[in-house]
């Protein structure tokens, strides 16, 4: 358990805030995530940005209004992770919703074509013989793979969210909020939120030319927010308040049982009571089975269980998608013991300060979709910017790159292409999260070359783990009423997490559950009522820190266990003191 600092915020709360019947605690949490009016956390559609605001969406209306109209083949090409996935279920559900029925859908298996439209994709594409492809979660960085589509006499319509280089492809269409040139006010939708727009838009038009009449009802698009608050919580976008709206009103859906049976069958084989279910069981549960496909296999098994309405073929499909998340998760655990074994040399030899600022680390023997998790988890124990590679076959290396605050990992990667144009072959991605790839003997290089980018860019507090907390709770607040205020005030992510607190507590008794959990009692100065306290995933190391007292980060959060509701606190770090 690396040494963190617990920072408080620090925010005033606004009258307006002051003035709403929100409990107290629940308004400084707020506060201090930007929230100074409350119709800042009315979820409703109506607040939602409007499609117009988005560049190139009336292009992209005028080719799939026809193509709808005449029932063309429209054929979608996605990505292979969870918001990939999504986005595809999505544009295909919408589309059929409004009548097309020549609808496919391709995604790239990531070991045989890697990222996004390539021309190699293109021509599995050609035996669709689609009229129209649109890219849903790629095709902003795909030059060649578009030119290609286009010189087989197919349409092409771009729906992305990733940054866009110096060079756009020369499609039809671009929809993408962080296009240049566009205003859009949301520039943080996830794929899977820029084709419901597209689809909304879609949906508009063809409600102007009259196509919708007694035999073709308007379909209502607001039946696929189950799907889209899935694909961006699981994307890990930042949570603004247009994102908020879509994840909540989806949630609802998902918590009224009115979702596709194929999330409800994965929350299900989670043990996910669905009728409870918040962001976070998207992000953890359902999310990852649903990347397990993509990193192992092909992400068509996810989507093939977001499409089907049969709840025995979900059932089966989520089976598979959980197997899949456990042979991915044995995976992820030997990877990472191989990698603190091949960088405990490094840490025998330098102070934490002396650690390099950015870490590179390589095995052939890696799996080529599990790095990203790998290397997540080696900025979690170091809080340093990494990339990880696996082998990707005829002389190159695939890297994920897994990034910390201060250090935009996209624009590090774009810097270190500028400085060295032979070094990095392709690359893209986002602020915190990235992928690369550079020719296996230029590794040595590279690996200095992001280090001396991370020395440039990240001062030694960057390097400093800090929690923020939302402050002290007092003892009497510390009870069921709150947590479920706190659980229901969300939805919490990226940018707007969920509210952490922290305290000293004397340690009255502890236990290991599951090998790496910690149970425990724990009492405080102000009450004589023991508390409820799990920290998970930590190592018999830190074990001896629950000795006496201890000061803790932690979350109100509600235990469900046969069928009653307790309080618990969620440690999510402690230190003795």
């Amino acid at each position: 358990m690396k040494k963190q600092n617990i920072k408080h915020y620090s925010a005033s709360i606004s009258p307006d805030l002051q003035a709403s019947d929100l409990h107290p605690v629940l308004q400084q949490v707020y506060a201090h995530r930007g929230i100074s009016n409350p119709a800042q956390i009315e979820y409703e559609l109506a607040n939602m940005q409007p499609p117009s605001g988005l560049l190139g969406m009336d292009e992209a209306v005028a080719i799939l209004q026809p193509a709808v109209e005449a029932n063309k083949k429209i054929l979608i090409v996605g990505d292979f992770d969870a918001d990939g996935a999504t986005s595809s279920a999505v544009c295909y559900r919408a589309l059929n919703m409004l009548g097309a029925t020549q609808i496919s859908y391709l995604v790239p298996n990531r070991f045989d074509f890697g990222y996004g439209l390539t021309p190699e994709l293109v021509e599995v594409a050609k035996d669709y013989q689609p009229d129209v492809l649109i890219t849903v979660d790629n095709g902003i960085s795909s030059i060649s793979g578009v030119a290609a589509a286009k010189a087989a006499g197919m349409q092409v319509v771009v729906t992305d969210h990733h940054l866009a280089g110096d060079t756009l492809p020369e499609a039809d269409a671009i929809v993408n909020p962080n296009q240049p040139g566009c205003t859009f006010a949301s520039k943080s939708l996830a794929g899977v939120g820029v084709i419901f727009y597209v689809m909304l838009a879609l949906r508009q038009a063809l409600r102007a030319s009259g196509y919708f009449n007694e035999q073709r009802p308007q379909p209502n698009m607001a039946s696929l927010l189950d799907l889209v608050a899935l694909g961006t919580v699981a994307d890990v976008v930042p949570l603004d308040d247009n994102n908020r709206i879509l994840v909540d009103q989806g949630l609802k859906r998902i918590r009224a049982g009115r979702c596709c049976v194929g999330i409800q069958a994965i929350l299900q084989l989670a043990g996910r009571d669905m009728a409870r279910a918040v962001a976070s069981d998207m992000g953890f549960a359902v999310g990852p089975r649903l990347n397990a496909a993509g990193r192992l296999e092909d992400m068509s098994v996810g989507i093939e269980c977001l499409l089907t309405d049969d709840m025995g073929r979900a059932m089966d499909i989520a089976s598979q998608l959980d197997q899949l998340n456990r042979q991915r998760r044995q995976i992820e655990g030997d990877m990472q013991q191989q990698a603190m074994k091949e960088l405990q040399p490094l840490l025998d030899s330098l102070s934490e300060a002396q650690l390099p600022k950015g870490i590179s680390i390589f095995n052939g023997d890696w799996h080529q979709g599990v790095i990203g998790i790998l290397a997540s988890r080696i900025k979690e124990a170091f809080n340093r910017p990494v990339i990880a590679f696996a082998d990707a076959g005829n002389g190159e290396i695939k890297g994920s790159a897994r990034s910390i605050k201060g250090l935009h990992i996209r624009d590090a990667l774009d810097n270190i292409a500028t400085r060295h144009p032979q070094l990095i072959i392709k690359f893209g991605g986002h602020a915190m999260a990235a992928g690369l790839s550079v020719k296996a003997a230029n590794f040595d290089a590279f690996k200095q070359a992001f280090q001396d980018e991370c020395d440039r860019l990240l001062d030694n507090d960057a390097l400093q783990g800090v929690i923020e907390s939302d402050g002290e709770l007092m003892a009497e607040d510390m009870t069921l009423e709150l947590a479920e205020c706190l659980r229901n005030g969300g939805p919490w992510g990226q940018h707007f997490p969920e509210p952490v607190f922290d305290g000293e507590f004397e340690v009255v008794d502890w236990r290991v559950v599951g090998e790496k959990h910690i149970k425990m009692q724990l009492a405080t100065a102000e009450s004589e009522t023991l508390l409820d306290a799990i920290a998970f995933n930590v190592a018999a190391d830190y074990m001896e820190a629950t000795d006496g007292f201890i000061r803790a980060a932690y979350r109100l959060d509600v235990n469900s266990f046969r069928n009653k509701n307790t309080v618990q606190l969620m440690i999510i770090y402690f230190e003795g003191m």
